[in-house]
């Protein structure tokens, strides 16, 4: 475990007399709003959240008027048989769509018409067989045997998730449900969760982790802990263990605030560590204060930095490009730290997918009426830590911007993608991410990076004597030199370590050079790839992908967008080129085809130079 060092996390003695010193807790903690009769006639008549009500209303109507769906062994067993996901989940995520739901309806709309479909809801996901998914539990019986505890008492982050939306459910609506609810559901957060977790010394592996799921495992327990416990010493030592996992989802972020993870893992990992703070926060009347720390600031700050105008970000690894950030958690940051956040939806009943609780509720709780676009603004980023550049400039309310990465091929939700680049253009980008693919078993497998959207060859990167970039820790970028300048940016790496010995590379370095020109409107990226071999090859392919299709004429390739061009130059003396499309699925499971620009060298050398200006048109 880390040592927390870090001032915004307390030590225990710190915890313990912040805990024991904190008055009762008010009826609702921590919805208290949500049960105020003032308070809930003027929700109800605000304009900003006249369609979050509406969507809610019809929710709970669907889920009063039609069947709670079956989780049968049939769908279960698909991850394990098959790979599959989402033919358990779909069921499984419909349930809590409904919970949250049943809940909200019940307290805004203060009637009971919802009552008797959310008991038998109640008591049906109390009957899960695991509240963890099955694409988290070990895989097939003889290792579930094996593991030192039973499925339904390993926590994912969705055990986690239901146990937090079942607290709060008793909190918000209390003597409103039935005594045997109140009885069952603390009996089954008591022996699925606080059991496992705060009663034996072995860790869960997420515990020690440097990702979004520290953050999300330990704020959803921690914050049943601190509505469900009432032993003062108990609750102590349960938030010092939740604050040991806070600590490790600290240590992923560099001094620089960047999240390896992309955005919409910062808004799960961030978010439910915003929402765990404000409530601690809440419960100790101030005297534990989570976001005291410079780093925490520049956590914060994070979407801003990477943002390409609207709900469009620098997307690498699994993240995806378009992100809508939750509105209650964007105006709990932006009041907190008194800075922009781009992507702020208004609130939505539906803009979490999955209809987390965490997302849901604070929506409804937090949401400002007065959300509103956030302009992007010029601005050239370097995040050492991650080694990302970002470079954007606003021409006449359209975003030209580059992006490039260095880092390592061990990252959390790693793709082989050092040196890879995108170009955005008006809204789109052209030189693209692809993001992540379907999460399936097999994603996560050993056969993850044959996949186009996790291997090298799904990103603008060469294939050198026919091998790509390899997965691993050791595989990984030096930043040989970073320029910020008036006009661009300069931005070098040396990816000789990013590919295996049988590349037969004495060296390869990669130089981009991005000048812009706003008043014109254009923008030039000069690539100088530079290649040592250990013997005379012909064997490179260099490529170049995106999710629009160029077309070719002679040494040029054009990629076209609503709102502007790329056009690539490149020696047709020096490189064959075609285009491969290539059909594959969006995260969501959406069709849709990638083109690969291959560009394949024509003759032997030891020592190769390859030169490529693509010049961006808005």
């Amino acid at each position: 475990m880390p040592i927390i060092s870090d001032p915004s996390l307390p030590n225990f003695p710190a915890i313990r007399e912040a805990i024991m010193a904190a008055p009762p807790r008010p009826d609702g903690f921590p919805l208290t709003a949500l049960r105020d009769a003032d308070h809930l006639g003027a929700l109800r008549d605000a304009p900003h959240f006249q369609q979050f009500l509406a969507e809610l209303r019809r929710e709970a109507a669907r889920a009063r008027s039609t069947p709670i769906p079956a989780l049968p062994f049939s769908l279960f067993h698909l991850f394990e048989t098959t790979g599959d996901r989402a033919a358990y989940e779909r069921p499984y995520f419909d349930r809590r769509r409904r919970l949250a739901a049943l809940v909200l309806e019940t307290a805004v709309a203060q009637t009971d018409t919802s009552l008797p479909a959310l008991h038998d809801l109640i008591w049906e996901v109390c009957s899960e067989y695991t509240w963890a998914l099955p694409a988290h539990l070990p895989v097939g019986v003889e290792a579930v045997q094996a593991y030192r505890l039973p499925p339904e008492q390993i926590i994912d982050l969705f055990a986690a998730h239901t146990a937090h939306a079942l607290a709060e459910t008793l909190a918000l609506l209390g003597e409103r449900l039935d005594p045997w609810l109140h009885y069952r559901v603390r009996t089954e957060i008591e022996q699925r969760i606080f059991q496992p977790l705060f009663h034996d010394p072995r860790h869960f592996k997420w515990e020690v982790e440097p990702i979004n799921w520290a953050a999300v495992c330990g704020g959803c327990v921690g914050m049943a802990a601190l509505i469900l416990e009432d032993d003062r010493e108990r609750l102590a030592g349960m938030i010092d263990r939740v604050m040991r996992a806070l600590a490790c989802f600290l240590d992923g972020f560099g001094a620089d605030g960047g999240c390896l993870e992309g955005i919409d893992y910062w808004a799960y990992g961030f978010g439910h560590y915003t929402y765990f703070a404000a409530m601690l926060y809440r419960f100790t009347n101030g005297r534990l204060d989570l976001f005291q720390s410079k780093k925490v600031q520049r956590i914060a700050a994070f979407p801003q930095a990477i943002s390409l105008g609207g709900d469009a970000f620098v997307n690498y690894s699994d993240a995806a490009e378009r992100v809508t950030i939750q509105a209650g958690l964007g105006s709990y940051l932006r009041a907190r730290f008194q800075q922009p956040l781009p992507a702020l939806g208004q609130p939505s009943f539906h803009t979490d997918p999955i209809y987390r609780w965490g997302n849901v509720s604070r929506d409804l709780l937090w949401s400002e009426a007065a959300l509103g676009p956030t302009a992007v603004l010029d601005s050239s980023v370097y995040l050492p830590d991650c080694a990302w550049v970002v470079d954007r400039r606003v021409i006449d309310g359209q975003t030209l911007a580059f992006s490039a990465k260095g880092g390592h091929n061990d990252e959390p939700h790693n793709h082989n993608d050092l040196g890879h680049f995108i170009l955005h253009l008006g809204g789109e980008s052209l030189l693209a991410d692809l993001g992540a693919g379907v999460y399936t078993r097999q994603y996560f497998g050993a056969e993850r990076y044959e996949a186009l959207h996790t291997g090298s060859h799904g990103h603008s990167l060469p294939v050198i004597n026919g091998v790509r970039q390899r997965n691993g820790r050791a595989h990984a970028a030096t930043v040989l030199n970073y320029q910020s300048q008036p006009d661009g940016v300069v931005f070098a790496l040396d990816l000789t370590r990013a590919y295996p010995e049988t590349a037969a590379l004495t060296s390869f370095t990669r130089t981009f050079v991005w000048t812009v020109d706003a008043a014109s409107g254009t923008a030039v990226l000069r690539l100088v790839d530079g290649f040592r071999f250990k013997q005379a090859t012909a064997d490179l392919e260099e490529c170049f992908i995106s999710l629009h299709q160029p077309s070719l004429t002679g040494e040029t390739a054009v990629w076209c967008g609503q709102h502007g061009t790329v056009t690539l130059h490149f020696g047709q003396e020096q490189f064959t080129p075609r285009v491969d499309a290539v059909a594959t699925q969006t995260h969501a499971g959406e069709p849709i085809t990638a083109y690969r620009l291959r560009l394949r060298a024509g003759q032997a050398a030891t020592n190769q130079e390859a030169v490529f200006v693509f010049t961006c048109h808005l």
